[in-house]
């Protein structure tokens, strides 16, 4: 077995699984609300923050997180998040109150807090050379939409149910939530934290991606070795930091409320409306691979990541305008393809020029800020929508964010 099909079967694939399941737990809220707000008597306002307090609590663990897990054990720390997020997820089913809904999703946060920057900067690079990552990583993260495609029609369908008493949200809380606990001890077992340990290498590929994270590694410190807070102060990882706020506000934006959206303005059932999110994904999953593929050819990141910002921007503005349903739902498929596909490409770019320790807390930090726009995003959405009665002020906002993302993007320093 060539090493790239190795590597696929045994690093990629358990963290694609691990990020479909993360995904899943995440975005259940998008669909639990088409019903549970009116059980437990939510407004937009409340939801919003619900939604978005999520992220405070993945902010003030993401670096911490980063850290011990490329101090210790990448492996470990994983399969820790994923059981204890599991465990959070399936408290979703029990609450009765607002309260205790800001409080869960607090916990949910601090409980996946660093699972991705731990696969990005702890896991991909000690596996994947600097040319190869953009292409690994879109692979991975493929996860997001294949979840999606997985996860609408499935929670479109478990809404409408009604078993032991159970309303059909909670019943999409507690099984979702399960595969979180059992995944995690598989994949303590599944991956390995470097080459070395791996029994599915031969000697010689052991030695050969060793010696190119060592050569890599040590190429970067010739440049400049960076401490922890010296990589957190640079103006490069600060930049990263804004333009991820302003990506990430449109992303999740867009991502928890497009349910609420399409039922408002459709006469779509619930099931339906999950069968037709699998369109959008799926064009934002050919986009995601097309934009990483095309980055490790040519090595160019900036446009890479800059286009896609663009295109998100003008189908959210184009939403706003749009009457006719049709080329609404065109639109809808274009921001999901816009917000979607530099994601190969841009967790690559950290990684080109920090190593290690360095690596691990610029990524956290990274990550900390887009999840920041996590927060703002849904919340401000919510608010919009109950101050003006329209999504359109929101859709309109969510288009500058991204607009000036890609500006931004552009403003990178070529690697």
């Amino acid at each position: 077995m060539c090493l790239n099909r190795k590597r696929l079967l045994n690093i990629i694939l358990p963290l694609f699984i691990g990020s479909v399941i993360a995904y899943l737990d995440r975005i259940n809220i998008a669909y639990a609300a088409l019903t549970m707000n009116a059980d437990l008597g939510f407004t937009a306002a409340v939801f919003g923050m619900g939604a978005g307090i999520f992220f405070a609590g993945y902010v003030l663990f993401e670096i911490p997180g980063a850290l011990i897990a490329e101090r210790w054990s990448p492996r470990v720390w994983l399969a820790r998040i994923m059981v204890t997020w599991g465990i959070v997820s399936l408290l979703m089913a029990f609450i009765h109150n607002q309260w205790q809904f800001y409080l869960v999703r607090f916990l949910l946060g601090a409980a996946e807090a660093s699972f991705y920057p731990v696969a990005y900067a702890s896991v991909i690079p000690r596996w994947y050379t600097p040319a190869e990552r953009p292409r690994a990583i879109a692979l991975m993260l493929a996860s997001l939409q294949i979840s999606a495609m997985i996860g609408s029609p499935l929670a479109g369908w478990m809404i409408g149910l009604r078993v032991f008493g159970l309303q059909g949200w909670q019943l999409l809380f507690i099984l979702e939530a399960i595969p979180a606990c059992l995944f995690g001890i598989i994949l303590l077992f599944w991956i390995k934290d470097r080459p070395a340990q791996a029994g599915w290498l031969s000697a010689e590929e052991k030695a050969y991606l060793t010696d190119s994270f060592a050569r890599e590694t040590e190429a970067k410190n010739k440049i400049r070795r960076y401490t922890v807070l010296e990589a957190l102060g640079t103006a490069e990882v600060i930049k990263l930091c804004c333009i991820y706020f302003l990506w990430i506000t449109g992303f999740w934006g867009y991502n928890y409320w497009l349910p609420t959206v399409l039922k408002e303005a459709s006469s779509w059932s619930a099931i339906t409306i999950g069968w037709m999110i699998v369109i959008p994904m799926t064009l934002a999953l050919v986009g995601m691979l097309f934009v990483g593929y095309s980055s490790s050819r040519t090595n160019e990141k900036r446009w890479h990541g800059a286009i896609p910002m663009f295109v998100a921007a003008l189908a959210m503005l184009g939403g706003v305008w749009l009457k006719d349903s049709r080329l609404g739902f065109l639109a809808v498929c274009l921001a999901g393809a816009g917000v979607y596909s530099a994601f190969g490409v841009w967790w690559s770019y950290p990684t080109a020029f920090l190593a290690g320790a360095a690596a691990a807390g610029a990524v956290g930090l990274i990550n900390s800020a887009g999840n920041i726009g996590g927060y703002v995003g849904p919340f401000l959405a919510g608010w919009l929508r109950t101050a003006t009665g329209s999504f359109q002020w929101a859709f309109l906002f969510f288009a500058v964010s991204l607009a000036l993302a890609g500006a931004l993007m552009l403003t990178l320093k070529r690697r």
